[in-house]
C-alpha cells in the first residue's frame, strides 16, 4: 500500500482544522440571524455573498466607529496596510498567566496587514474596536516571531476573551490560526530574510501614499 505524501496529508490537516472552526461559528450565525429574519429586519440578500464582511469592510467600519480603546490609534495607506501611530502592550494578568507568557509590546510605527487571521473569519468578529487590539498584537507577534506561534495564537485567544469577544467566534478564530496560521509566519520570515521591514519612525503625509511605495524610502524606518 502507497502512502500519502506528507504535504498532502498536512494540508488535508489544515482543512480539517479550518472547517471545524467554521461549524463551530455555524451556532454562532443561527443566534445571529435567526431572530432578526423572523422579524423581518434583515433582509435576504444581506445574507447573501454581496455582504460579505471583508478585512477592509471591517475596518473601514473600524475608523468610522470610535473604538472604545483610547489607547489605539492607527494610520492608513491607501493599499490597505496600517499602522499604529501610538504604542500598544498586552500585560498578562497576575497569577499563572504570568508565568507563562510575558508582556508584549507592540511599538510607534508597527505596519500591518491583518493577515495572520484567515480572511473568511472577519465578517464574524464585532466591528466596534475590540477585536483590533487583540488582532495587532498577534500580527506583531508573527511578524518579530520571537515567541513561537503557539504562544501568539494563545496571546491572541486570551486577548479576545479580554475583550469580551463571544466564545464561539473566539474558539473560531483560535483554531483557524492554529490550523493556518503558518502561512502568514512563513511568509512574514520570508518578507525579512529579504530585508523587509515593519517598524517606522516616520509617516506619510499624503493620504494617498501606497505602503508599496513608501517601504521604499530607507530614511522612514526607526
Amino acid at each position: 500500500m502507497s502512502r500519502q505524501p506528507h504535504s498532502q496529508c498536512l494540508e488535508r490537516r489544515t482543512l480539517f482544522r479550518v472547517s471545524a472552526g467554521l461549524l463551530l461559528l455555524f451556532p454562532y450565525m443561527l443566534m445571529r440571524y435567526l431572530p432578526l429574519l423572523s422579524v423581518g429586519i434583515v433582509r435576504a440578500e444581506e445574507l447573501t455573498e454581496d455582504r460579505e464582511i471583508t478585512k477592509e469592510i471591517w475596518l473601514n467600519e473600524f475608523f468610522q466607529i470610535k473604538p472604545p480603546i483610547g489607547a489605539l490609534h492607527l494610520f492608513r495607506f491607501a493599499d490597505e496596510m496600517y499602522a499604529t501611530t501610538k504604542p500598544i502592550s498586552w500585560v498578562p494578568a497576575k497569577g499563572e498567566q504570568q508565568k507563562t507568557y510575558e508582556q508584549v509590546d507592540v511599538p510607534i510605527g508597527f505596519v500591518t496587514d491583518f493577515a495572520s487571521v484567515p480572511r473568511i473569519f472577519w465578517q464574524f468578529l464585532p466591528r466596534d474596536g475590540k477585536y483590533t487590539y487583540p488582532a495587532i498584537v498577534h500580527d506583531y507577534l508573527y511578524w518579530t516571531q520571537n515567541r513561537s506561534r503557539e504562544m501568539a495564537d494563545q496571546i491572541l485567544r486570551i486577548g479576545m476573551q479580554e475583550f469580551g469577544i463571544d466564545p464561539i467566534v473566539v474558539n473560531a478564530v483560535y483554531w483557524s490560526v492554529r490550523a493556518a496560521g503558518d502561512i502568514a509566519w512563513k511568509h512574514n520570515a520570508k518578507l525579512k530574510s529579504q530585508g523587509e521591514r515593519r517598524i517606522l519612525k516616520r509617516f506619510p503625509e499624503d493620504p494617498l501614499m501606497k505602503w508599496q511605495n513608501w517601504k521604499e524610502h530607507n530614511d522612514v524606518f526607526a
